[in-house]
């Protein structure tokens, strides 16, 4: 079974819509955690409203700033399935978007997806409407582009094939947990996500080192899982000085385990 762990934080129009293109998807054999970094109760509103339309289940703490690492470690240690997709709540998935992780996933590999960026003025337009992107088919898509509402519409096109997926095997960067898939007891064995990562930068980039340290190899999702990323404020960055240190030391050092992480929340 496979576990959706979709990050949000108090967009709750956002999470309306990827809950609509996880409802839609042609292969149902899932649940989603909704790992909330603690959002108020117009998010819970929401999620209520999709609880007989899919297997969910809403995973909170309390709001103390960006914490994405500490609410998605949460939501891991309640899943049920032994493979974690990991998603943003601002990023709508097409209907095939679970049964190609799922055709991707792979033993000793975590599947690395992208996204196309939806322009601000759309994302308004969108969720005012209630437009459901996720059904468009590809020259839907490519009017968008030209009208300047999507960005890399190319990136929504897929090509068949497993080989050539594996050629970026080693490399760490530009992986994102807005798109992710990864098996589970990969995550037990390096203690989840680390949560030294405070505030909004590279605890993603951070987790794939450890991956890649431990011998799990990258597969490349593109083309196949691209999913719609919602335009949003840009995030507090200060303190990305003090996450970009913490990667320049975990790339320097050689252990595979977060310093906090899944058993620390087990052991209390």
């Amino acid at each position: 079974m496979i576990s959706i762990i979709l990050t949000t934080y108090n967009r709750p129009d956002a999470l309306n819509a990827v809950l609509a293109g996880l409802a839609a998807q042609q292969n149902d054999d899932f649940e989603v955690v909704i790992a909330d970094d603690g959002s108020t109760s117009s998010t819970t509103n929401i999620i209520a409203n999709w609880q007989d339309k899919l297997k969910l289940r809403h995973v909170w703490h309390e709001d103390n700033g960006f914490r994405a690492a500490a609410i998605r470690n949460k939501a891991i240690l309640q899943s049920r399935g032994n493979y974690m997709i990991f998603m943003d709540g601002d990023c709508i998935p097409r209907p095939d978007f679970v049964s190609q992780h799922k055709a991707l996933a792979e033993q000793g590999y975590f599947v690395a997806g992208n996204r196309v960026l939806i322009s601000q003025s759309a994302t308004t337009r969108y969720l005012e409407t209630g437009e459901a992107l996720h059904t468009w088919p590809f020259a839907q898509y490519q009017q968008a582009a030209q009208q300047k509402d999507l960005r890399r519409s190319f990136a929504l096109r897929q090509f068949p094939g497993q080989f050539w997926r594996k050629h970026i095997s080693q490399s760490w960067k530009g992986v994102r947990t807005c798109n992710l898939g990864v098996w589970k007891q990969d995550l037990l064995t390096i203690n989840g996500l680390d949560e030294s990562y405070t505030g909004w930068g590279h605890e993603d980039a951070d987790l794939a080192v450890r991956l890649l340290r431990a011998g799990i190899q990258r597969k490349d999702g593109r083309f196949a899982t691209t999913v719609l990323h919602l335009w949003h404020p840009e995030n507090d960055r200060s303190q990305l000085k003090e996450n970009e240190q913490r990667l320049t030391a975990i790339l320097s050092a050689n252990h595979t385990e977060a310093k906090t992480g899944l058993r620390e929340h087990q052991a209390n």
